[in-house]
Protein backbone atom coordinates (compact mmCIF):
# COMPACT_ATOMS: atom_id res chain seq x y z
CA UNK A 1 0.00 0.00 0.00
CA UNK A 2 2.92 2.22 1.24
CA UNK A 3 4.47 1.76 -2.27
CA UNK A 4 1.28 2.66 -4.17
CA UNK A 5 0.87 6.08 -2.01
CA UNK A 6 4.48 7.29 -3.15
CA UNK A 7 3.88 6.09 -6.84
CA UNK A 8 1.00 8.21 -6.78
CA UNK A 9 2.80 11.06 -5.24
CA UNK A 10 5.57 10.90 -7.81
CA UNK A 11 2.79 10.42 -10.84
CA UNK A 12 0.39 13.25 -9.57
CA UNK A 13 3.45 15.92 -8.83
CA UNK A 14 4.53 15.01 -12.39
CA UNK A 15 1.60 15.72 -14.01
CA UNK A 16 0.71 18.78 -11.98
CA UNK A 17 3.53 20.32 -12.71
CA UNK A 18 4.35 18.94 -15.85
CA UNK A 19 0.83 21.12 -16.98
CA UNK A 20 2.52 23.93 -14.69
CA UNK A 21 6.12 23.93 -16.59
CA UNK A 22 4.31 23.83 -20.09
CA UNK A 23 2.33 26.47 -19.37
CA UNK A 24 5.20 28.79 -18.72
CA UNK A 25 7.06 27.58 -21.86
CA UNK A 26 3.87 28.06 -24.28
CA UNK A 27 3.70 31.61 -22.88
CA UNK A 28 7.36 32.20 -23.63
CA UNK A 29 6.75 30.96 -27.21
CA UNK A 30 3.78 33.10 -27.69
CA UNK A 31 5.81 36.07 -26.64
CA UNK A 32 4.80 35.96 -23.35
CA UNK A 33 1.25 37.52 -24.04
CA UNK A 34 -1.14 37.00 -21.17
CA UNK A 35 1.20 34.79 -18.68
CA UNK A 36 -0.44 36.47 -15.51
CA UNK A 37 -3.87 35.18 -16.89
CA UNK A 38 -2.68 31.37 -18.44
CA UNK A 39 0.05 30.61 -15.78
CA UNK A 40 -1.93 30.50 -12.38
CA UNK A 41 -4.67 29.00 -13.86
CA UNK A 42 -2.78 26.16 -15.56
CA UNK A 43 -0.63 25.43 -12.23
CA UNK A 44 -4.24 25.20 -10.08
CA UNK A 45 -5.86 23.34 -13.31
CA UNK A 46 -2.79 20.61 -12.88
CA UNK A 47 -3.19 20.16 -9.16
CA UNK A 48 -6.87 19.76 -9.89
CA UNK A 49 -6.01 16.73 -12.58
CA UNK A 50 -3.38 15.35 -10.42
CA UNK A 51 -6.24 15.50 -7.33
CA UNK A 52 -8.25 13.74 -9.67
CA UNK A 53 -6.32 10.89 -10.63
CA UNK A 54 -4.20 9.51 -8.21
CA UNK A 55 -5.48 11.97 -5.00
CA UNK A 56 -7.82 9.25 -3.67
CA UNK A 57 -4.45 6.71 -3.12
CA UNK A 58 -2.16 9.35 -1.54
CA UNK A 59 -4.08 11.74 0.16
CA UNK A 60 -2.80 14.28 -2.81
CA UNK A 61 0.03 16.23 -0.95
CA UNK A 62 2.07 16.36 -4.02
CA UNK A 63 4.00 19.21 -2.06
CA UNK A 64 6.48 18.52 0.38
CA UNK A 65 4.90 21.63 2.62
CA UNK A 66 2.12 19.53 2.69
CA UNK A 67 3.51 16.74 3.68
CA UNK A 68 5.45 18.28 6.97
CA UNK A 69 2.02 19.66 8.04
CA UNK A 70 0.38 16.40 7.53
CA UNK A 71 2.72 14.79 10.18
CA UNK A 72 2.45 17.22 12.47
CA UNK A 73 -1.00 16.92 12.25
CA UNK A 74 -0.88 13.56 13.07
CA UNK A 75 -2.39 12.85 9.39
CA UNK A 76 0.15 10.95 7.80
CA UNK A 77 3.19 8.63 9.65
CA UNK A 78 7.06 10.25 9.51
CA UNK A 79 8.48 7.24 7.73
CA UNK A 80 5.66 7.77 4.89
CA UNK A 81 6.47 11.28 4.74
CA UNK A 82 10.14 10.40 3.65
CA UNK A 83 8.80 8.59 0.63
CA UNK A 84 6.14 11.34 0.17
CA UNK A 85 8.88 13.70 -0.55
CA UNK A 86 11.29 12.00 -2.44
CA UNK A 87 8.45 10.80 -4.55
CA UNK A 88 7.38 14.54 -4.90
CA UNK A 89 10.87 15.78 -5.94
CA UNK A 90 11.22 12.98 -8.57
CA UNK A 91 8.10 13.56 -9.82
CA UNK A 92 8.96 17.34 -10.27
CA UNK A 93 12.41 16.46 -12.03
CA UNK A 94 10.48 14.19 -13.95
CA UNK A 95 8.43 17.13 -15.50
CA UNK A 96 11.21 19.30 -16.15
CA UNK A 97 12.43 16.33 -18.29
CA UNK A 98 9.96 16.17 -20.19
CA UNK A 99 10.02 20.21 -21.17
CA UNK A 100 13.97 19.94 -21.66
CA UNK A 101 13.28 17.00 -23.94
CA UNK A 102 10.40 18.08 -25.76
CA UNK A 103 11.52 21.57 -25.99
CA UNK A 104 14.73 22.69 -24.75
CA UNK A 105 16.34 23.84 -21.49
CA UNK A 106 15.57 27.62 -21.86
CA UNK A 107 11.73 26.76 -21.63
CA UNK A 108 12.55 24.77 -18.43
CA UNK A 109 14.49 28.09 -16.97
CA UNK A 110 11.60 30.34 -17.73
CA UNK A 111 9.61 28.45 -14.88
CA UNK A 112 12.46 28.81 -12.45
CA UNK A 113 10.77 30.62 -9.70
CA UNK A 114 13.17 33.59 -8.49
CA UNK A 115 12.39 37.00 -6.97
CA UNK A 116 12.30 39.91 -9.02
CA UNK A 117 14.20 42.67 -9.75
CA UNK A 118 12.66 45.17 -6.78
CA UNK A 119 12.68 41.78 -4.08
CA UNK A 120 14.82 41.31 -1.85
CA UNK A 121 15.78 37.59 -1.29
CA UNK A 122 14.79 38.19 2.34
CA UNK A 123 11.05 39.90 0.99
CA UNK A 124 10.99 37.01 -1.40
CA UNK A 125 11.36 34.53 1.86
CA UNK A 126 8.95 36.09 3.33
CA UNK A 127 6.29 35.88 1.30
CA UNK A 128 6.85 32.64 0.71
CA UNK A 129 6.65 31.50 3.97
CA UNK A 130 3.01 33.67 4.47
CA UNK A 131 1.72 32.41 1.35
CA UNK A 132 2.64 28.64 2.14
CA UNK A 133 0.79 29.27 5.09
CA UNK A 134 -2.55 30.52 3.99
CA UNK A 135 -2.43 27.46 1.65
CA UNK A 136 -1.96 25.38 3.97
CA UNK A 137 -4.28 26.43 6.67
CA UNK A 138 -6.99 26.53 3.86
CA UNK A 139 -5.76 22.43 2.71
CA UNK A 140 -5.45 21.56 6.69
CA UNK A 141 -9.07 23.06 7.70
CA UNK A 142 -10.89 22.31 4.09
CA UNK A 143 -9.82 18.74 4.04
CA UNK A 144 -11.54 18.28 8.07
CA UNK A 145 -14.45 20.75 7.46
CA UNK A 146 -15.56 20.74 4.32
CA UNK A 147 -13.99 17.47 2.77
CA UNK A 148 -16.43 17.59 -0.26
CA UNK A 149 -15.30 20.96 -2.04
CA UNK A 150 -11.83 20.59 -0.65
CA UNK A 151 -10.62 19.36 -4.26
CA UNK A 152 -11.98 22.16 -5.78
CA UNK A 153 -10.76 25.21 -2.81
CA UNK A 154 -7.42 23.52 -2.75
CA UNK A 155 -6.59 24.40 -6.45
CA UNK A 156 -8.40 27.96 -5.93
CA UNK A 157 -6.49 29.03 -3.69
CA UNK A 158 -3.49 27.98 -4.99
CA UNK A 159 -4.66 30.03 -7.91
CA UNK A 160 -5.33 33.19 -5.82
CA UNK A 161 -1.49 32.65 -4.88
CA UNK A 162 -0.38 32.51 -7.68
CA UNK A 163 -1.90 35.86 -9.27
CA UNK A 164 -0.79 37.36 -6.19
CA UNK A 165 2.69 36.20 -6.17
CA UNK A 166 4.11 34.99 -9.68
CA UNK A 167 4.93 38.56 -10.71
CA UNK A 168 6.87 39.01 -7.35
CA UNK A 169 8.48 35.14 -5.92
CA UNK A 170 7.34 33.45 -8.72
CA UNK A 171 5.32 32.11 -7.02
CA UNK A 172 5.63 28.86 -5.97
CA UNK A 173 4.73 27.50 -2.01
CA UNK A 174 6.04 24.77 -3.10
CA UNK A 175 9.79 23.05 -2.77
CA UNK A 176 9.15 20.45 -5.40
CA UNK A 177 7.83 22.79 -7.50
CA UNK A 178 11.34 25.12 -7.39
CA UNK A 179 13.68 22.07 -6.95
CA UNK A 180 12.25 20.63 -10.59
CA UNK A 181 12.56 23.64 -13.32
CA UNK A 182 15.50 24.75 -10.65
CA UNK A 183 17.78 21.65 -11.10
CA UNK A 184 16.71 20.81 -14.59
CA UNK A 185 17.01 24.65 -16.11
CA UNK A 186 20.16 24.73 -14.48
CA UNK A 187 19.87 27.53 -11.88
CA UNK A 188 19.88 27.01 -8.44
CA UNK A 189 21.40 30.21 -7.19
CA UNK A 190 18.45 31.17 -5.05
CA UNK A 191 16.79 27.68 -4.74
CA UNK A 192 17.07 28.14 -0.82
CA UNK A 193 14.60 30.94 -0.86
CA UNK A 194 11.89 28.00 -2.10
CA UNK A 195 12.50 25.41 0.11
CA UNK A 196 12.93 27.42 3.43
CA UNK A 197 9.71 29.65 2.72
CA UNK A 198 7.88 26.92 1.93
CA UNK A 199 8.86 24.83 4.74
CA UNK A 200 8.58 27.04 7.07
CA UNK A 201 5.53 28.46 6.15
CA UNK A 202 3.63 24.99 6.26
CA UNK A 203 5.06 24.38 9.66
CA UNK A 204 3.13 28.06 10.06
CA UNK A 205 -0.04 27.42 8.70
CA UNK A 206 -0.46 24.01 10.52
CA UNK A 207 0.53 25.93 14.02
CA UNK A 208 -2.31 28.35 12.86
CA UNK A 209 -4.86 25.95 12.12
CA UNK A 210 -3.89 24.41 15.41
CA UNK A 211 -4.34 27.25 17.32
CA UNK A 212 -8.02 28.90 15.80
CA UNK A 213 -9.23 25.50 15.01
CA UNK A 214 -7.60 23.20 17.35
CA UNK A 215 -8.06 20.30 14.54
CA UNK A 216 -10.25 17.95 16.71
CA UNK A 217 -12.74 16.14 14.05
CA UNK A 218 -16.51 17.02 15.11
CA UNK A 219 -18.13 14.73 13.09
CA UNK A 220 -16.71 11.29 11.83
CA UNK A 221 -17.15 11.58 7.77
CA UNK A 222 -17.32 8.09 6.17
CA UNK A 223 -13.78 9.07 4.21
CA UNK A 224 -11.89 12.04 4.87
CA UNK A 225 -9.97 13.34 1.72
CA UNK A 226 -6.04 14.51 2.62
CA UNK A 227 -3.03 12.94 4.48
CA UNK A 228 -4.88 10.86 6.55
CA UNK A 229 -7.41 12.15 3.89
CA UNK A 230 -7.74 12.00 0.46
CA UNK A 231 -7.20 15.24 -0.78
CA UNK A 232 -4.76 17.54 0.21
CA UNK A 233 -2.22 19.43 -2.30
CA UNK A 234 0.07 21.73 -4.01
Amino acid sequence: MAARAYLAELVGTFLFLMIGYLSVAAIQAAGGASGLLVVPWSFGFGLLAAIFAVGHISGGHFNPAVTIAMVLDKRTPAMDAVGYIIAQIIGAIAAGVIVLLAINQGAVAAGITKPNAEMTDIGALILEAVATAGFVLVILASTRRASALAALAIPLTLVAFHFALAPLTGSSLNPARSIGSALVGGDINQLWIYLVGPVIGGIIGWGAWRVIDGGDVVTAPAKEPSGEVEVSAS
